[in-house]
């Protein structure tokens, strides 16, 4: 048998394998980084979009002007993908009632 053949098979196939590995592992940390960053990114939206509840409501001087800077904000935070088009609608409908 030879053996310095089978050791370098043996030893080539545990570079692959680890290879394999280190590179999986950075993929999948790099893809749970950005989940991580599309997560706080929504929570940001929808805390900015809310008052607190123990705010009262303040009264709009000229409300239609308010209410399209929010219809634009809403736009905008839908364009860069932090609303599903059914959270977009939602926010949508409540402003304009």
């Amino acid at each position: 048998m030879n053996m310095p053949g089978l050791l370098r098979g043996v030893a080539r196939t545990a570079v692959i394998a680890g290879t394999a590995t280190a590179v999986s592992n950075r993929v999948s940390r790099r893809q749970e980084g950005r989940w991580a960053q599309q997560d706080a990114e929504r929570q940001r939206a929808y805390q900015q979009q809310a008052p607190p509840p123990s705010e009262a409501p303040q009264p709009n001087t000229d409300d239609m002007t308010s209410k399209i800077d929010q219809l634009r904000q809403l736009t905008d935070l839908k364009t860069q993908g932090a609303l599903s088009e059914e959270e977009f609608e939602a926010q949508k409908r409540r402003i304009l009632a």
